[in-house]
């Protein structure tokens, strides 16, 4: 039997570089869409371009879109790509709406036109919920979002389930809660943390400065999320879920950890900025993933402990050449 197929729209981020090495190790051929830029973005993924196809396309554009498609005849399109930077969504609305959700809007037309076969992988997030009707937060909790991301997302959400209903499309969407790694961008508050507590342990940094020590968050391991997005393309039927750990922790919680790993205690670095704090935040999203347990028999490996650990020995190894000390 042929090897199956898979695209994945920003294959270069955190999660389409864990999803490429998951299905390779499942037999896939994976093709990797990326943005034409002058910079060389492949950091994540060098270790795996020997054994992936890298192709251009924009999804601002839909002609490219449909080409790739077309050209590269997937069995599964997972759609990782965004502006997921939520703090950068309030300087750049517009274009946070056109790549977030006008974008899954191209890559649904190009799949009804090019094979209704295809099936269609949505990366929804928790920041869609917001303002909490109520935790924890299911499949059906109401959207409230509080950012222009959280707003694009939800019409991502919302045209998937549309193109479903509209058009028999196999289109299902992960409702992912925040998930991280060793590989998660600088400008993200997980990775800040690790990457100061590295530098302060190094002789680096001195000062940590962070925003809202009070906002709490569901944080689980990027590696394990990128499973379920696989899982859910192998039911019989498209539907929508929440992958969570159920846990939830505060940044401060984070911090403590994370300069605990490396015996020093986080009072005296950390810095409160009000510079760093959101117009208007979310304050307490935790996710209930009991339906991606029970019908994909989905579940996280790693503890959050773990990740924090994981993080912050990583900037470790990764700073100390350069370190003074």
């Amino acid at each position: 039997m042929a090897a199956r197929t898979a695209l994945i729209t920003g294959i270069t981020g955190q999660d389409g570089s864990y999803l490429a090495e998951f299905l390779l190790s499942k037999g896939y051929r994976v093709v990797g869409m990326t943005r034409r830029s002058s910079t060389d973005v492949h950091d994540r993924i060098r270790t795996l371009l020997d054994r992936i196809e890298i192709v251009s396309g924009d999804l601002l554009d839909q002609s490219s879109m449909t080409s790739i498609i077309a050209e590269s005849k997937p069995d599964e399109v997972y759609n990782l790509a965004a502006q997921s930077f939520v703090p950068a969504s309030w300087s750049q609305p517009v274009l946070t709406g056109e790549f977030t959700a006008l974008g899954v809007t191209r890559i649904l037309e190009a799949i009804r036109h090019v094979n209704t076969k295809i099936k269609f992988y949505q990366a929804s997030s928790s920041e869609m919920f917001g303002k909490v009707a109520e935790v924890p937060q299911t499949e059906t909790t109401p959207f409230y979002p509080r950012s222009p991301y959280g707003v694009a997302k939800v019409y991502g959400h919302w045209i998937t389930v549309n193109y479903r209903e509209s058009y028999n499309l196999f289109a299902a969407s992960g409702i992912c809660f925040n998930h991280e790694a060793p590989r998660r961008g600088l400008e993200f508050v997980t990775r800040k943390i690790s990457d100061g507590v590295a530098r302060i342990k190094l002789g680096m940094l001195e000062k940590l400065h962070l925003g809202n020590l009070e906002a709490a968050r569901d944080w689980g391991f990027a590696g394990d999320y990128v499973k379920a997005m696989w899982m859910m393309l192998q039911q019989p039927s498209a539907d929508d879920y929440v992958i969570a750990t159920g846990r939830t922790h505060k940044v401060r919680d984070f911090c403590k950890l994370a300069f605990d790993v490396v015996g020093l205690s986080w009072e005296d670095h950390v810095v409160v900025d009000p510079r760093f704090y959101r117009p208007a935040e979310v304050d307490h999203l935790v996710g209930d993933a009991s339906k991606a347990r029970r019908v994909l028999g989905w579940q996280p490996e790693t503890s959050f402990e773990e990740l924090v650990e994981m993080m912050v020995r990583a900037d470790l190894e990764r700073l100390r050449p350069f370190a003074l000390v």
